[in-house]
């Protein structure tokens, strides 16, 4: 089945909603059908898990959209290594989202030397909003690896 992936630039959405000349029009928003066949699709997150391409996963993993890495040696971020950050590099992406768990964490850039020295770019979040900015990156066609760390309870 098609998934549907709808983005928005909410700075346009913004202005648009708050100029007093637009009260009362009909805003319309074009959406538009994304088909992500042989690309890995975060299809569910949550209760610690992780769905891609609907097969559930309960451990930390690093989803790109045409690789699956489960044997990711990350097991949470107060453990996190340089060598977890160097089984990224060697997959070559152009961007990666660290998802950090159910709390936004800023990972020490000692342990991203290598990823920044090459060009890429790391970016932190909550392992939420990791998976959802990973699937609009991906269906854009951007080489990301998303690095998933699960919320722990």
């Amino acid at each position: 089945m098609p998934t549907l992936i709808v983005t928005a630039a909410a700075s346009h959405l913004g202005s648009l909603y708050a100029n007093e000349s637009n009260l009362g029009k009909i805003i319309v928003m074009k959406l538009h059908l994304t088909q992500v066949e042989d690309s890995n699709l975060i299809t569910a997150y949550g209760g610690g898990y992780i769905a891609v391409n609907k097969t559930r996963y309960s451990h930390p993993l690093i989803v790109m959209p045409n690789q699956l890495i489960l044997d990711w040696s990350a097991k949470d971020f107060a453990q996190l290594t340089a060598v977890d950050f160097d089984a990224i590099l060697a997959l070559n992406p152009e961007l990666v989202l660290l998802g950090t768990g159910a709390t936004h964490q800023f990972v020490h850039p000692k342990l991203t030397k290598a990823l920044t020295e090459k060009g890429c770019a790391i970016e932190c979040m909550t392992t939420d909003a990791a998976c959802r900015t990973y699937n609009i990156l991906m269906s854009e066609g951007r080489n990301v690896a998303a690095a998933l760390l699960l919320p722990t309870s």
